[in-house]
């Protein structure tokens, strides 16, 4: 894809011909966002709109590829499963969970103890992308010990202090409308509002990586959800 993995662009590496930092890349407000409802949006076309339900079982940032209109694709299907339904015979397309192990810190934590492939599994790993995606932090970041994880983390902040989470360039942005001279700009209401849609973007990062499979959304509720804070951002002005 013409704009490499949302890896690269969530966290750049050095190049390795000089040594030097590569260019800062920097993903807009609404560019994070469409990023997501992109992979919400493959989600919910393998989960319901597959004649044959698939789980991809890998779903992390290296997987999303970035086409250049920076619309998200879902990339590498060796790990993915049918599901088998329930008009099927039990004996047919099991969806074991042996020898799946997914990619630590993106694999659901019911994969560990043996539990079957599910629709669940890829909610869980795309809550923990989405919180990456705006709070710019891996799961496997080194802060996370002693029980703590991204889930926990962004759950803690929920909701009064969720700014103080958000990736960095996220956060300027924030500031910028605070102080910005421009009366639309600066608009407490205006301001307000894409706070409220941020917080609202954590809570669905944190209900999809809930422990327990059954408190996940489900991919149809995700992408609605995030499409309605895309419409109220663009409303705002936000670009």
């Amino acid at each position: 894809m013409v704009n490499g993995s949302l890896e690269e662009w969530l966290h750049p590496v050095p190049r390795q011909d000089d040594g030097q930092a590569e260019e800062m890349r920097k993903l807009s407000l609404l560019s994070r966002l469409k990023i997501a409802i992109g992979i919400a949006s493959a989600l919910d076309y393998l989960h319901c709109g597959c004649h044959t339900p698939m789980v991809h079982c890998d779903i992390k940032p290296s997987n999303i590829l970035l086409d250049g209109d920076m619309i998200a694709h879902v990339g590498d299907f060796g790990l993915a499963r049918f599901i088998r339904q329930a008009s099927q015979p039990s004996s047919s397309n099991q969806t074991s969970s042996i020898a799946i192990k997914g990619s630590i810190g993106y694999a659901a934590p019911e994969y560990g103890y043996g539990a079957e492939v599910s629709t669940f599994g890829d909610m869980y790993s795309f809550g923990i992308v989405l919180l990456e995606i705006f709070t710019g932090k891996r799961p496997t970041d080194d802060r996370f010990t002693n029980g703590l994880n991204l889930h926990n983390y962004a759950k803690m902040a929920l909701p009064e202090q969720v700014m103080e989470i958000l990736e960095p360039t996220l956060l300027n942005f924030i500031e910028e409308l605070t102080i910005t001279n421009d009366a639309r700009a600066g608009n407490p209401v205006r301001i307000c509002k894409v706070q409220e849609c941020l917080i609202s973007v954590v809570r669905i990062g944190v209900l999809c990586s809930s422990e327990a499979a059954r408190e996940r959304k489900q991919a149809s509720d995700v992408l609605r959800e995030l499409q309605l804070v895309m419409n109220i951002l663009v409303g705002t002005g936000v670009h």
